[in-house]
């Protein structure tokens, strides 16, 4: 008979992810005794790369609160190429947009292009990136091993009980029969993850709007969009160096640039997309090849590349659950839902969610040593509202892709959203920054937008990718930037513009009162916003 391995620890984390390594790391810095279960090994490849300012600003958040000195290094371009140059990476110096057409190469026409730039950063040093998650992953699990987690992998996790006084956890490891005691456990494993199954939590797809299949993969030997339109003219930062998207009649194309020239791409198509390809049943690489010869631009990019790995093809992205905690038990957010990669949300949600469970965690350290109820009721119902929020935002953007003026406005929305949240927390830090309303939710000017602009969206498009009137996309224009004027402190939805907004300090100035601060107050405050200063003292880890 094969002996059982059994043991007992004070929280049990299923996975291995960033979110996985960095809260299963904090806790065993507050004191607690961690086990962090992975079926895999590292390194392994992952997609969800791209980080925006917010998720940038969890890092270092992360990085003070409990004496993480590699986040804080970490959350800019040019301090990761400081510290930490073997971690792999990309630079993103913003969001970049193209319209491109079915059999139509993309038209430079100079400023009336369909390009949209939005930078996110004033220069490369405090540049967001592109994590390489095979080696970003692989660097938080290390981290996590030297401060103390119990790190197995190879873990075939087969049964949960959640009782009164924990969960037991049943698998095999290595052929053994493997047995664990958890006071408490956190699923961080993915779409319909290991508790989801356990649990019976019902699926919640029904109430989300986005639907979108995924084909991709990471190629060696891309060109550039610079290369392909040498003609655009300048805006605030190289066209490339960004999360790129190639919107398209069938939904979107995203391609993201590491430092070492590898580029991961992907696909995300409708439904009604995927459809009008008549390639059902199609291979991965067919309907790659496929999407390729339809757009000649994004053909070009790519004829010459080559896949580091087979081409992959996932049907439906979209998850959604039901619960995302309970007594013993909490969900991470890519265990609860998930929309899509349009806007790059998934890094900042993820990293928000770690913060919360480490103070609620952080909270009962030296009494009971699992959270409390209520705290774990308040973080089921912001992820809960957050996942609607997100869910309306990008479903907008879907509807807005009929017609490049639509998509542009729409755009709008997200930037003043995120924008207004990054600046109010670089300018004013707070301690519950980490419990405020992710993509806008709590904020009486901005969460109500959503689902008013798909409302507007859906009856110009008709669901069905109508472009509407020139007066009709100008209305919807005109009301976007009415109704993000309250929180636009950055000059977005400005046709002077003609769709390249920098990082204009002189804006920001002028409406200080956006902000809640005088012009001498946010003076003051612009060294923080600058990354001007000394790097933060690490005492604790």
């Amino acid at each position: 008979m094969r002996r059982i391995v059994s043991a007992q620890c004070e929280v049990a984390i299923v996975g291995s992810g960033f979110t996985a390594s960095l809260l299963a790391r904090v806790l065993a810095v507050l004191g607690y005794d961690v086990v962090m279960l992975e079926r895999g090994a590292h390194p392994r490849f992952a997609i969800g790369e791209s980080t925006t300012p917010l998720a940038n600003l969890s890092l270092e958040r992360l990085a003070t609160r409990y004496g993480l000195a590699d986040c804080h290094r970490l959350a800019t371009h040019g301090r990761w190429l400081a510290h930490h140059p073997e971690v792999r990476r990309g630079l993103k110096r913003g969001f970049t947009f193209y319209r491109h057409h079915p059999g139509e190469s993309f038209a430079d026409r100079g400023v009336e292009s369909e390009r949209l730039l939005v930078a996110a950063s004033p220069d490369d040093a405090l540049a967001d990136t592109h994590w390489l998650r095979a080696d970003v992953d692989h660097h938080f699990v290390r981290q996590a091993v030297a401060a103390g987690v119990d790190y197995r992998d190879r873990v075939e996790l087969t049964g949960a009980e959640v009782k009164s006084d924990g969960v037991r956890l049943r698998g095999m490891r290595a052929g053994e029969p493997l047995e664990l005691h958890a006071g408490f456990v956190v699923d961080a494993s993915g779409p319909g993850g290991f508790l989801a199954r356990q649990l019976s939590i019902p699926s919640d797809l029904d109430r989300t709007e986005t639907r979108s299949a995924l084909v991709f993969g990471h190629f060696d030997g891309a060109r550039l969009m610079a290369d392909e339109a040498p003609g655009l003219p300048s805006g605030p930062y190289p066209d490339d160096w960004a999360a790129v998207h190639h919107l398209l009649d069938e939904g979107w194309m995203y391609s993201l640039r590491f430092d070492h020239g590898v580029t991961s791409a992907g696909f995300l198509v409708t439904p009604r997309g995927l459809a009008s390809l008549q390639l059902e049943g199609a291979d991965a690489s067919t309907l790659w090849r496929a999407l390729l010869q339809r757009y000649p631009t994004v053909g070009r990019l790519f004829a010459g590349a080559t896949p580091l790995m087979p081409i992959a093809f996932s049907p439906l992205v979209q998850h959604r659950l039901t619960r995302a905690s309970g007594a013993r038990w909490a969900l991470m957010p890519h265990a609860f839902a998930f929309v899509d990669p349009l806007f790059s949300t998934g890094i900042a949600w993820g990293l928000r969610a770690v913060e919360r469970l480490a103070l609620a965690f952080e909270a009962v350290a030296s009494t009971r040593r699992t959270p409390e109820l209520p705290l774990l009721a308040r973080y089921e119902s912001a992820l809960t509202a957050e996942a609607d929020q997100i869910d309306l935002v990008v479903a907008g953007a879907y509807e807005a892709m009929a017609h490049f003026d639509l998509f542009a406005a729409q755009a709008m929305l997200y930037f003043a959203t995120v924008s207004f949240a990054e600046l109010r927390q670089r300018l004013m830090p707070e301690e519950s920054a980490a419990w405020n309303g992710f993509l806008g939710v709590g904020d009486p000017v901005l969460e109500p937008l959503p689902h008013e602009s798909l409302r507007r969206l859906r009856r110009i498009t008709h669901g069905r990718g109508d472009a509407g009137s020139a007066r009709e996309r100008a209305e919807f224009a005109a009301w976007m930037a009415s109704a993000i004027e309250p929180r636009n402190v950055v000059g977005l939805a400005d046709p002077a513009r003609r769709n390249l907004y920098p990082v204009d300090l002189d804006t920001l100035i002028d409406r200080h009162a956006l902000l809640g601060l005088s012009r001498a107050e946010l003076m003051e405050s612009l060294p923080r916003l600058r990354g001007l200063g000394p790097e933060p003292a690490f005492a604790r880890g």
